[in-house]
């Protein structure tokens, strides 16, 4: 009987996803419009749709689908080859088989859909944000919150002007250690704190060079995945997940796992944005075709005057205080180390061991459930606006190693002071119909 409701599920798997790539692509999906819809109650299913569920993808899929009161009702990638991976998941989950769809915005036009949960490449993140919020979805999405600075206040004013929930996908801020640590620094565990540093230590090794070539690979819809970015051939060292060390789809690893600690540490700092930043990097002990950093090094100073330091590497090394992926915190009185995004965490206080940092977490996917039932952005623990400061000191550290300089930055209008050359690197060029809009 398994076996017999294991073909049958399948054999609907591969009809539900020959109808999108096939009999549905000569529909002409529209552009998502303003719509409202109706919130569930306490005792009602949301129904969400899972954009991009390869790598990460696939935990947003399994997250959402062990929530209660929480069905799949969705899946929706580019890559077709995707689809019978999650729906296994699911299957061994005993949960429902959902619909599998190539489009987004053919998901952004069902009206049972309550959200979205976006796990794409970056240079995806904040259009899809902007598209969803505007057909009255609230929004999961990935860290970072926008492939650049322009696309992330975007992706906060849609969120506001459609008045939707909208969670950023840095799960630090549910860890039940690390909200005790940030407490603990507000208490003045360590003193008066004046500088935290970003540990993002991961050994990235080469991707080697792989041709240009003539089509995509068989299901793959690629004018989709590439979106907003500009036209190339089809490369496999620019999709799946090497995009992170191309500047069109990615931020280099400081935008990847660099900006779950670079979250802590504004959090920590009590900062929002900088108004000074400079760093330096490249790419070391081998030549492939990825073009981001892995190796870099950023100080961003704040209006008070403290510093961030941020350093990525992604060579071999040892770690600082038992942090390879993690954040320092100085203080007057001692230090804290926060070891990995979760914790646990260790502070000294004048020479001697402090005290123990224990706090209790939620589920980051369930605290976005809690807050799309009661509508309160206010609710969330990483609101899309915390997502758009902590991303943008991603990319300023980015534009100001791409630039090899020091840039003066105005944290009220979020552009640079007098320098044209780097408020150009803000946004970039847009290809129809891909544009996220100026106005929202």
């Amino acid at each position: 009987m398994f076996r017999t409701r294991r073909r049958s599920f399948l054999k609907s798997v591969a009809a539900a996803a020959g109808l999108s790539a096939a009999a549905r692509a000569a529909e002409e999906p529209r552009l998502p419009v303003a719509a409202t819809t109706p919130r569930r109650g306490p005792n009602e299913e949301i129904r969400v749709a899972c954009i991009g569920i390869r790598g990460q993808g696939g935990n947003h899929v399994r997250h959402h689908a062990q929530a209660r009161g929480v069905r799949v009702a969705v899946l929706c990638d580019v890559d077709e080859s995707q689809f019978e991976p999650r729906l296994k998941d699911l299957e061994k989950l005993e949960r429902p088989a959902p619909t599998v769809e190539t489009d987004l915005r053919r998901v952004l036009d069902d009206r049972s859909i309550d959200c979205v949960s976006i796990a794409t490449p970056n240079h995806w993140h904040a259009l899809a944000t902007v598209w969803a919020c505007q057909a009255g979805k609230d929004v999961y999405v990935e860290k970072p919150s926008s492939h650049n600075i322009f696309e992330g206040r975007k992706a906060v004013e849609a969120a506001r002007r459609y008045g939707r929930i909208v969670q950023h996908g840095t799960q630090g801020r549910s860890s039940g250690d690390v909200r005790e640590a940030i407490r603990m620094l507000r208490e003045g565990v360590i003193g008066e704190v004046y500088m935290a540093r970003v540990l993002c230590y991961k050994n990235r090794g080469s991707i080697g060079i792989e041709p240009d070539e003539p089509a995509p690979p068989p299901g793959v819809h690629y004018d989709l995945w590439l979106g907003p970015a500009p036209v190339r051939p089809f490369n496999r060292n620019r999709f799946h997940y090497n995009w992170h060390w191309h500047w069109d789809y990615g931020n280099g690893d400081i935008g990847n796992q660099g900006v779950h600690q670079v979250d802590i540490a504004r959090w920590g700092l009590g900062q929002r944005l900088p108004v000074r930043v400079a760093s330096m990097g490249g790419r070391y002990t081998y030549r492939d075709q990825g073009e981001t950093p892995n190796t870099q090094v950023a100080t961003l100073q704040f209006e008070n005057g403290t510093l961030m330091v941020i350093e990525v590497r992604g060579r071999p090394t040892n770690d600082e205080w038992g942090c390879t992926i993690g954040n320092l915190f100085y203080g007057s009185k001692g230090y804290m180390a926060i070891r990995g995004t979760d914790g646990p965490v260790e502070i000294v206080v004048d020479g001697k061991p402090g005290p123990v940092c224990r706090g209790e977490g939620v589920n980051h996917f369930h605290n976005f459930h809690a807050a799309m039932r009661r509508g309160e952005p206010k609710d969330l623990n990483a609101d899309i606006e915390e997502g758009h400061y902590s991303s943008a000191l991603c990319h300023l550290a980015n534009i100001a190693l791409r630039l090899r300089r020091t840039l003066e930055f105005d944290p009220r209008t979020e552009r640079f002071v007098g320098d044209a050359e780097a408020d150009a690197m803000l946004t970039r060029h847009y290809r129809e119909p891909f544009v996220v809009p100026q106005q929202v």
